[in-house]
């Protein structure tokens, strides 16, 4: 294992990790960056500076001496061991995550006994989850459950268990592969972004270690042995000041001074700033929090929870922050309701200091005959939209958009068994009327090649999202571009959040044009459409053409990705591109797109509604809603595209 000492660089993560491994309260570490940044081989060397930890003898969990809620309770015995650093795959199974039913017991002694699963495994240590982003919806419920109470339930397949699981959650996440779910965001107590150093020095002294590394592993180890147990004797005199470290009121007033000036939701960020800075604190051997504490805190803590939109960019400008602090100064020199004093982490105690920290780091209708050339207005406030979903079920790339049959999600049947995913119940059940027929006298089952049922699994895919978009002169003219531009940046963050591939077809004056060829880079899409621009004829036909083309060229590539077409449009088309009669032409080229999930948007206002868009829709055998009933805050329920 490459040493955490070696790590050339990324202060800010390594003292996010070791903030975390002084005061596990504050919640665990988000690190996102790009491809190559050595993100997981950090995560993986702070495993070597855990401190060991006592437990129960023969606990299956992992738990303290002492402990009574627990399944293997009551202990008998104490014993000494590291503390573990348990790695989540993305591509884990529901069963592999929180335990099943114990296969051997269950096959050879015919009892029900509990097999744990990786959230026993990860109690008291490290839950680290590489690609976190990526990880499957079902599983997300299950982690959150556990991290908010500290327990994992299990209740399945005839096993009702409650054991501990209190653990320190590390993910690591490229933010060009999709964002996390906002409730497991904000479940992160810290949060750093890293990229790859520009200076040639420090990109130099990378390329020399990591090839050292790869030459001789062991004496490479060796080397850096020494400031390894460094930083280990440092975490345990840290941990040890922890309780006596003193957290003024003043600077609690401090704190809740900037979290309130970065309007973030809740006081869960209030409280993870508070134990960083105290963790901090006791990292430079300190023992009262002082502002230089509280600043460094904040910076760890709150980048992921000010953020407002998908698309924007995660982080805290340095003048925002010196802002802030200069105006939390103000509050930290006015008088608290309370006496300075100790907060609970318990009374003051003077002891050694420590060493240094790592530095932290509108426009007219057009004339029916010439373009007229001119940007879009900024688009309407976007809102939350309504699920758009492709019917049926697919096999096609997870995501969290339309239902697919998957190697991994819930279990939602039992069939017969083709040698992958075996059911346990249900081969148990279909064994078991035929024990005394076939002669069992013992303890166990005797089964059949019959007797064997796989699991049938129903989890979710991403789709291809291709949005085609009326930018003529009859949308622009009436000043409802701004509307469209913000109903489908609604639709894209919907689309940013369920990993879809999204694609944009515009269609102006005489011609369709791909504004935006199909990728995963969704505010790339937010971004071109902001510039889109808007004016001259309405060439439908082209744009519904165009889109189909789009469609073949993914399917060659993708079989399996199911596209779903989102057409934003009034209906009027005043321009073919085939050189025929318009609305006509329009008609025929809807009857390409007959087979794909489409959904219209009809963006047609007034109080004289000629539905043109419904006969669009019609034709392409779609569902049109309106404009106004695309938010999913006005209509419940989810549009099934027929």
């Amino acid at each position: 294992m490459f040493p955490f000492s070696a790590v050339v660089g990324h202060d800010d993560l390594r003292l996010a990790l070791l903030l975390n491994a002084v005061h596990p309260g504050i919640g665990g570490v988000l690190v996102r960056g790009e491809k190559g940044t050595a993100k997981s081989t950090i995560v993986r060397a702070l495993a070597a500076l855990l401190p060991e930890l006592d437990v129960s003898k023969n606990c299956r969990f992992g738990c303290a001496p002492g402990t009574t809620d627990c399944p293997d309770a009551p202990h008998d015995g104490v014993e000494r061991r590291p503390a573990k650093l348990v790695e989540l795959p993305v591509g884990a199974t529901e069963d592999r995550l929180v335990g099943s039913l114990d296969l051997e017991k269950a096959l050879t002694e015919g009892v029900r006994a509990f097999q744990p699963g990786l959230l026993a495994s990860a109690h008291r240590g490290v839950l680290y989850v590489d690609e976190v982003n990526l990880l499957h919806d079902h599983l997300v419920d299950l982690l959150l459950d556990a991290a908010a109470m500290g327990r994992a339930h299990v209740e399945r397949e005839g096993v009702s268990v409650s054991h501990p699981s209190q653990f320190l959650l590390v993910g690591t996440m490229n933010p060009e592969e999709g964002e996390l779910r906002p409730q497991l965001l904000d479940r992160f107590g810290l949060t750093v972004s890293v990229k790859a150093a520009r200076d040639v020095g420090v990109r130099t002294e990378v390329i020399r270690r990591r090839l050292a590394y790869e030459a001789d592993p062991v004496t490479f180890a060796a080397k850096w042995e020494a400031e390894d147990a460094k930083l280990r004797q440092r975490i345990d005199d840290a941990k040890e000041k922890l309780p006596g470290v003193s957290l003024p009121d003043g600077e609690l007033r401090r704190i809740a001074a900037v979290c309130a000036a970065f309007e973030v939701d809740g006081m869960r960020a209030d409280l993870v700033v508070a134990r960083a800075a105290t963790a901090h604190a006791a990292w430079r051997g300190a023992t009262e929090v002082e502002e230089s504490d509280v600043e460094a805190a904040v910076r760890l803590a709150l980048p992921h929870r000010r953020r407002r939109d998908p698309f924007d960019e995660p982080g805290i400008e340095e003048q925002q922050l010196e802002d802030a602090m200069r105006q939390a100064a103000e509050h930290a020199e006015e008088p608290g309701d309370d006496d300075n004093g100790p907060d609970d982490n318990g009374p003051d105690d003077d002891g050694p200091g420590g060493g240094e920290l790592p530095e932290p780091q509108e426009g007219p209708k057009g004339n029916g005959n010439a373009p007229q050339d001119r940007p879009a207005p900024e688009p309407a406030p976007a809102f939350k939209a309504r699920m758009l979903e492709v019917p049926g079920v697919g096999e096609g790339a997870p995501g969290k958009r339309s239902r697919a049959r998957a190697r991994t999600g819930r279990v939602v049947r039992s069939s017969k068994v083709d040698g992958s995913g075996l059911h346990l119940v249900d081969t148990l059940t279909n064994a078991a009327p035929h024990q005394a027929a076939r002669g069992r006298t013992g303890p166990g089952l005797l089964l059949t090649a019959a007797d064997l049922r796989k699991a049938v699994r129903e989890g979710k895919e991403s789709n291809l999202v291709l949005f085609v978009v009326d930018a003529s002169g009859s949308m622009a003219a009436q000043k409802r571009m701004s509307a469209v531009s913000g109903a489908v940046i609604s639709l894209l963050r919907d689309a940013y959040q369920r990993r879809d591939k999204v694609g944009v077809v515009t269609f102006r004056g005489n011609q369709a044009e791909v504004a935006l060829p199909p990728t995963t880079s969704v505010d790339a899409a937010a971004t071109r459409l902001k510039k889109m621009r808007t004016g001259g004829r309405t060439p439908l036909a082209d744009g519904l053409l165009k889109a189909h083309r789009v469609l073949e060229i993914e399917r060659l590539r993708d079989p399996r990705k199911r596209p779903l077409v989102v057409l934003l449009t009034d209906g009027r088309a005043t321009s073919s591109g085939l050189g025929g009669d318009p609305t006509k032409d329009a008609l025929k080229a809807a009857g390409l797109l007959e087979q794909t999930a489409v959904v219209v948007v009809d963006c047609e206002q007034g109080h004289v509604r000629l539905g043109l868009a419904q006969k669009i829709a019609e034709a392409l055998r779609g569902t049109c809603v309106r404009l106004d009933q695309l938010s999913a805050d006005h209509l419940a329920g989810v549009v099934r595209a027929a």
